[in-house]
């Protein structure tokens, strides 16, 4: 019996192979990037069944369109732009965008550096996925994503005022939690 070591193929051959619907290219490529593609549809959706279906769909959106990718800027970078972009469309689809919370909740101001310093990752992600759809939306392409409030109103086909407000709405909420967090952290020091 002969051992048969798999070679990877470059990102270049991958690509390549994909532009001729080879599926062990398209195999390849999505068992490459599949866990950080499902990352990003994760941050818009926070239901995980519907953000595999979007990330599946946009892997065949992929896969019809990388004939369009000229290799100008990074590969991963026009994957993720496609899955955002599949993911808002998710979110049009079903009318998710509404906002959920005033913003009078979160009036206050609290010194929660410390609070800060202690919070783990994994609550951070955990404070965003319970954010009302449209904060968690625009806070994702403003500040994880990079784009503006001009394109961010473009995408979603509402105002520039809107995402400004969205993203205002979306800090409030998260400083509401981080409060509500070094609230619970305090009086967990007073127990002991």
């Amino acid at each position: 019996m002969k051992l048969k070591i798999k070679k990877s193929a470059t990102l270049d051959e991958l690509i390549s192979g994909c532009r001729k619907d080879n599926s062990n290219s398209q195999r390849e490529l999505f068992e490459r990037y599949s866990s950080r593609m499902l990352g990003v549809c994760r941050r818009y959706v926070s239901n995980l069944e519907d953000a595999e279906d979007i990330m599946t769909g946009g892997f065949m959106k992929i896969f019809e369109k990388i004939g369009q990718y000229r290799g100008e800027g990074s590969f991963e970078g026009w994957m993720t732009r496609i899955m955002v972009n599949e993911s808002l469309s998710h979110i049009r689809k079903n009318k998710n965008m509404s906002v959920e919370v005033s913003i009078e909740k979160a009036q206050y101001e609290l010194n929660y550096s410390s609070t800060l310093e202690k919070l783990h990752a994994e609550q951070l992600l955990k404070m965003i996925d319970e954010m009302p759809v449209g904060y968690r939306t625009v806070f994702n392409l403003f500040v994880v994503e990079g784009y503006s409030h001009k394109e961010i109103a473009e995408m979603l086909d509402i105002a520039e005022g809107a995402s400004k407000s969205q993203l205002s709405r979306a800090k409030a909420f998260l400083r509401e939690k981080i409060v509500t967090l070094e609230q619970e952290m305090i009086n967990k020091s007073h127990e002991k």
